[in-house]
């Protein structure tokens, strides 16, 4: 009796230690499938590498970046809401559009119909958090619509691809800089350059914000000592004759159809000194106002300006 009580715990014990272990080697699994993560309403696990991804952040660049699988965005063109930007259709082609990422809302139908796996979104849409919760782990990030670089890095941090980034963004700036320095040759080291969105007859300076900080920050070129300050994301707007003062040596307006025409029809712009001496370029609102905003759209302008510029 007591040789089959010792049999009887020895199998207890082995049972046991069995199921432990199954239980440990489980946990480890799922612990390895999954990241917890910090997010603005706190901490959020996520699968480690999620197939289906939904963006309303206005992230899905850095997204596909970083080698993402995007199944909806809110990345779309400024002109043209309902697609997404010219130059990531062959990378965003498939992702369906749900939203606008400068918007408080998006198309919760339309986020639920993607079946996601995680989605991503900003502070700005916070009225839609407990609605997104409840269809897939939901990420909340700080709005950094204005700071390319940093909503870059937020991106990364989420699925630990930090070194990653950080070694794009080393190289993206090599390139700046490179490109700039063939400006500054051929042009002249003193060259101004300003930047300016037309709009029904004025300009929105880009004096901290989109492709202006692509000529300034990271190409190095130079801007014209009389720049209207911009103390917050909006752009500070000047008239046609505000845009006389401030004199830039070379002007990159961008403009819609309407807005060219009208540049064309104006007695005052064709005085200023940038356009008569030839020194002005003109690029399509749609995609260039917004591009600045993303990695990959930034990164495409360098040579856009290069090209432009360099006569």
């Amino acid at each position: 009796m007591k040789k089959l009580k010792s049999l009887v715990v020895l199998a207890l014990a082995l049972t046991t230690f069995g199921l432990i272990g199954c239980s440990s080697n489980d946990a480890t699994k799922e612990s390895s499938e999954t990241r917890v993560v910090e997010t603005a309403k706190g901490e959020v696990e996520i699968p480690a590498n999620p197939k289906k991804i939904v963006d309303i952040s206005g992230s899905s660049e850095e997204l596909v970046l970083l080698g993402h699988n995007v199944v909806g965005t809110s990345n779309v063109d400024s002109y043209d809401t309902s697609n997404v930007p010219a130059y990531m259709k062959d990378k965003l082609g498939d992702a369906k559009v749900v939203g606008h990422s400068m918007m408080e809302t998006a198309d919760v139908e339309a986020i639920l119909a993607c079946e996601p796996d995680l989605i991503i979104m900003s502070t700005r849409q916070e009225q839609i958090y407990d609605e997104l919760k409840e269809i897939a782990p939901t990420v909340m990030l700080e709005d950094q619509s204005n700071d390319w670089e940093e909503k870059l890095k937020d991106i990364a941090k989420l699925f630990g691809q930090e070194e990653e980034a950080q070694k794009w963004l080393d190289a993206y700036y090599e390139k700046a800089e490179k490109l700039g320095e063939e400006i500054k040759k051929a042009n002249g080291e003193d060259t101004t350059y300003l930047t300016v969105l037309a709009s029904s007859g004025s300009f929105m300076v880009f004096s901290e914000g989109g492709i202006g900080t692509v000529l300034k920050d990271d190409m190095k070129l130079p801007q014209p000592a009389n720049m209207p300050e911009q103390d917050s994301i909006t752009l500070p707007t000047v008239t046609m004759e505000g845009l006389s003062e401030i004199d830039a040596d070379h002007i990159i307006v961008i403009a819609t159809e309407s807005d060219k025409a009208d540049l064309e029809a104006s007695s005052v712009w064709s005085q200023i000194r940038a356009v008569k001496d030839g020194n002005v370029t003109i690029l399509d609102a749609s995609p260039y106002f917004s591009q600045a905003y993303n990695p990959i759209g930034r990164e495409l302008i360098l040579e856009s300006v290069k090209d432009a510029v360099i006569k």
